[in-house]
């Protein structure tokens, strides 16, 4: 059977126990990159895919990998300590947020326990890592590269029998700041094991970088969900100077009865003052940086999530890979690359739903903004703030 012609679960060789649970969830059909993963990544092959945000990528790999996992696929030898799978992702909630969904995968399967999983990453207790992996052993590990490289460094973390190995955000682990502590992790990870890698966005110089992670031979795959970014999402653009942004972010937040907002600054140093500024106009916001400390993260994370603030505001990397239902708006306060603004958006219009993507910038940055239209193939539209309404400028009366 071709990948492409697969329509269901059990096409694709899942079985009916995390198919009951997926259908928990309301999932019923797989998702086109899901289509394109899940028969390859369950044949063994090394794997490098890209789809648009809300496509449904941790269970396009999450799937297979048990799957391999539960059917002794990815045993180790005999007497063997260590994981068998490792999943490495840049951000410590983006690791969290995949070590829910495995944990919500095998759950309460007949037989399911002998799936162990851990989270390791930097912030939580190391000597309590420690323990845990002595203790329970686990065949699953998720991990962000400094902490999991550390553990490995100390001989604490062995990764000689890692069958499986997964780079979500490939992209993001292989860039400038991450590059070296994921090299190192990886280099010590068994070569004979299966890799796969997957981002919303892969730049040929990320997919150059990331080929020599890889293993012979890789299979790449892309979906053509972008059509999410066009279809699902508006995108709005607010003139605004610079000095005058804060002021006109709280108008724009009094003119919409968006109940969670989503902001980005590309400078992770400035989201605290920005929070700060937004709860003395008496807006319920919160703030998530790399800076934090893990405790004050997830109170943020939490807050949002149950609604009782309406606006988090973040940086590009502490927002990687983030999937909070029912976010209507995000707003961005400066124009990112291509990259960014396509992982921006796509904290929007997830799951079936639509959503809005509003850039609040001066002259030159709209200018910018122009150019992205053109490159992503989306259109852009002014808007304006007058008398607490959000409309559309009026028409430019000819001479």
């Amino acid at each position: 059977m071709a990948h492409h012609t697969a329509f269901s679960y059990t096409d694709l060789g899942i079985s009916p126990f995390f198919i009951r649970r997926l259908s928990e969830r309301g999932i019923h059909h797989p998702t086109e990159i899901q289509k394109l993963a899940i028969p390859r990544l369950l044949s063994g092959e090394n794997l490098l895919f890209h789809a648009a945000t809300g496509t449904g990528k941790t269970f396009a790999y999450l799937l297979p990998l048990f799957e391999r996992l539960l059917n002794a696929d990815l045993c180790p030898p005999q007497g063997a300590s260590g994981p068998v799978l490792v999943i490495i992702a840049p951000t410590l909630e983006l690791c969290s947020q995949i070590k829910e969904e495995g944990d919500f995968l095998i759950h309460e399967g007949p037989g399911r326990a002998r799936v162990t999983m851990s989270l390791i990453i930097g912030s939580a207790n190391i000597s309590r890592q420690i323990e845990t992996l002595k203790k329970d052993k686990p065949q699953v590990i998720v991990g962000n590269p400094a902490r999991l490289l550390q553990l490995a460094r100390m001989g604490k973390l062995k990764l000689g029998q890692v069958k499986a190995l997964v780079l979500d955000e490939g992209d993001r682990l292989i860039a400038d700041e991450l590059f070296p502590e994921t090299r190192d992790v990886v280099h010590r990870i068994n070569p004979l094991r299966q890799t796969a890698a997957c981002s919303a966005t892969l730049s040929a110089r990320s997919r150059e970088r990331l080929l020599p992670f890889m293993g012979e031979p890789v299979c790449t795959v892309a979906s053509e969900e972008q059509e999410i970014l066009r279809e699902r999402i508006q995108h709005w653009a607010l003139f605004s100077e610079t000095r005058k942004k804060i002021s006109a972010l709280c108008s724009f937040l009094a003119a919409t009865k968006a109940k969670k907002v989503l902001i980005f600054s590309s400078r992770g140093g400035q989201v605290g003052n920005i929070v700060s500024q937004l709860q003395y106009h008496k807006v319920a916001a919160v703030g998530l940086y790399g800076e934090m400390d893990k405790k004050t993260r997830k109170q943020a994370l939490a807050d949002f999530k149950a609604g009782r603030a309406r606006v988090l505001v973040s940086s590009d990397l502490a927002a990687r890979g983030l999937d909070i239902p029912g976010i209507s708006h995000v707003l961005a306060l400066d124009v990112p690359d291509r990259e960014g603004y396509i992982h921006r958006a796509g904290r929007t219009g997830r799951a079936g739903q639509r959503g809005v993507m509003v850039t609040l910038g001066d002259a030159e940055e709209l200018r910018r903004l122009a150019v992205l239209e053109k490159q992503l193939g989306i259109s852009v539209y002014p808007k304006v703030l007058y008398r607490g309404c959000i409309g559309s400028p009026p028409p430019v009366k000819e001479a």
